[in-house]
């Protein structure tokens, strides 16, 4: 792995920084005291700064040595990190815990941001290459969709740029490990709200009833052919029931009866297809006990789908760091889900898994004794660095 002296040097302040985010964790369109140390920072590093954006986003423009002459190439590229935390307590007793009950940063978030602080702290202290890098600190990516905000509120029209890209920390990869997938990379994530209604009456005569309940039990287990008999085995789709809820009595049949969960799926057009199959399933099915149902599939984030073209470029970056053998190619999608999918919708760019190891970082992420590897922020902050070089170098 080459690590340079710059980011060895630099890599104990980067740590600091690392602690200072975790031990002030906020939630999503709250990081309030997060943007201030973001801005403050790329502030001292001379970048141009602009906030507010998508509510508490912070967007930091870097120009490079040729830019910054009067000259230049035009191209421009985004680096995008993620800075909201969970509502969760933390169960880990070290001395940067958070100092809040109900907020962690379970994911990750703070290094994502700790290394790309680093990354602008390093390449504005030599500005070599040419062209224009905007360091994108984004809100709310646990389920607040502060990507799409970001966009909504002009981030490509402000900052118009050739590509974007992005980075999550991966507990379960070896450290100096890295994961490229050329196409989907994460799960669209949706909700599904379903209400049946029937006819309740007494429990001990159900045949003057139309039960909703037997119904819902009966749904439950016919969505899941959709995934066992009505898709490509290789083509992955989760279908999750998380909740149910019916009655008000150990003896009364009620008239309805509620469920819902997720569905996720990590191919844009089987999403558009598995959302029609649940609806008829469970409408068809409630037909079936005498009821009716009342079928919402509310879309949530889209597929996270890599340009080819950006993960082949991230490879060779990637390959020439780690070496070629630590650069995995064909690991499966996670049916986990990611809102950079809506900054990938717009602009080519290509979102890399960073190996976290296994150790105190590798218990599973949104674990309440989850902690970032602090040893990897060299690694992520020397793939931030070279990347840029490799889209935008000096001429």
């Amino acid at each position: 792995m080459k690590v340079s002296n710059e980011i060895i040097n630099i890599f104990p302040e980067i740590k600091k920084w690392r602690h200072e985010l975790h031990a002030h964790p906020e939630l999503g369109y709250e990081e309030e005291w997060t943007s201030n140390f973001v801005a403050e920072k790329l502030e001292s590093f001379g970048l141009e700064i602009h906030r507010g954006m998508g509510t508490t986003g912070v967007v930091g423009v870097l120009k490079g040595a040729n830019a910054s002459l009067g000259g230049g190439g035009n191209k421009a590229i985004g680096l995008r990190a993620d800075m909201d935390a969970l509502p969760m307590t933390e169960e880990n007793d070290f001395s940067y815990k958070s100092k809040f009950d109900g907020r962690m940063h379970a994911c990750g978030h703070d290094g994502h941001t700790a290394m790309l602080l680093g990354a602008a702290k390093l390449l504005s202290s030599k500005k070599d290459f040419d062209g224009i890098v905007y360091f994108i600190f984004q809100p709310a990516e646990e389920g607040g969709g502060g990507g799409l905000a970001m966009i909504q509120d002009g981030l490509f029209q402000q900052f118009p740029m050739d590509s974007v890209w992005g980075m999550h920390n991966w507990p379960g990869m070896s450290e100096g490990s890295v994961a490229v997938h050329k196409g989907s990379v994460m799960a669209a994530a949706d909700k599904f709200e379903v209400t049946i209604n029937g006819n309740g009456g007494h429990a001990a005569m159900p045949q003057a009833t139309n039960d909703p309940v037997l119904a819902v039990t009966a749904i439950v287990q016919a969505v899941q052919q959709i995934v066992s008999r009505r898709q490509n085995p290789l083509d992955a789709v989760v279908i999750s029931v998380t909740q149910i809820n019916a009655g008000s009595g150990f003896n009364i049949i009620p008239q309805t009866a509620n469920f819902i969960g997720t569905i996720r799926t990590v191919n844009p057009d089987t999403r558009i297809s598995v959302h029609k199959q649940f609806t008829e399933i469970c409408e068809a099915t409630a037909i079936a006990y005498g009821c009716s149902a009342n079928v919402s599939v509310i879309k949530g984030y889209p597929v996270t789908v890599n340009d080819i073209e950006s993960s082949e470029k991230a490879i060779e970056v990637l390959s020439n760091l780690f070496g070629k053998d630590s650069v995995k190619t064909n690991m499966a999608p996670s049916m986990g889900a990611e809102d950079f999918a809506y900054m990938l919708e717009k602009i080519p760019g290509s979102y890399i898994w960073l190996g976290a190891g296994e150790g105190k970082s590798g218990c599973m992420l949104h674990n309440s004794k989850y902690d970032f590897n602090d040893d990897i922020l060299p690694l992520g902050i020397a793939y931030w660095e070279q990347l840029v070089k490799s889209e935008m170098p000096l001429r």
